[in-house]
């Protein structure tokens, strides 16, 4: 069994620390895993993608290459579309439906585009829209935005609900720990 996870955001959405969990809940369960560093301009606001590679056998990259990826978790819809070459046929997009505007729309260089889920579902995507930043305000943090959109990825992963609550009281810090268990459990039970 082999798993190529992306996570794709924007600089500051968080993706580390998803990231970080999916690798614990992964290593906790036994797998070898890889994990990449954040790529981008993540200090700038500028387009970040992490790699997870996981599996039973010794796993040497944690670099996905175009149509490889299992599962892509991004947390805004123009970075999903954006790295859409890279979901292998069959693969599933779990996407936050916030919108942030790049540079070239900022500037009135181009125009942020309509109904990107609609689009991607046209092409046969198999996708998940998520309103991760009201879920994440209603368990008490806009900022736990990255801790939904784990939870409602990780119903698409064999990993149980125990490994992933072990994971985040290893990787958030102690007094963040319950805000980000509630996101994750409103994450998890989010309808498509």
């Amino acid at each position: 069994m082999k798993k190529n996870v992306m996570i794709v955001g924007v600089g500051g959405q968080g993706s580390l620390l998803a990231s970080k969990l999916l690798g614990n809940v992964v290593m906790s369960a036994g797998y070898d895993v890889k994990v990449s560093e954040v790529h981008g301009m993540s200090q700038r606001g500028g387009s970040v993608v992490t790699y997870v590679k996981y599996s039973d056998e010794k796993v040497w990259s944690p670099v996905v290459n175009e149509g490889e990826a299992d599962l892509i978790i991004s947390f805004e819809l123009l970075e999903g579309a954006r790295y859409i070459p890279y979901l292998k046929k069959g693969g599933k997009l779990v996407v936050n439906d916030q919108k942030i505007a790049p540079m070239p729309v900022i500037t009135g260089g181009a125009v942020y585009p309509e109904d990107i889920a609609g689009k991607l579902r046209e092409l046969g995507v198999d996708v998940t829209v998520v309103d991760a930043l009201s879920l994440a305000e209603a368990a008490g943090s806009a900022k736990a935005t990255n801790v939904v959109l784990m939870g409602v990825a990780s119903k698409s992963m064999e990993f149980s609900d125990e490994q992933w609550q072990t994971a985040i009281g290893a990787c958030v810090p102690p007094k963040f720990i319950d805000l980000n268990r509630k996101a994750f459990e409103l994450g998890r039970r989010h309808e498509e």
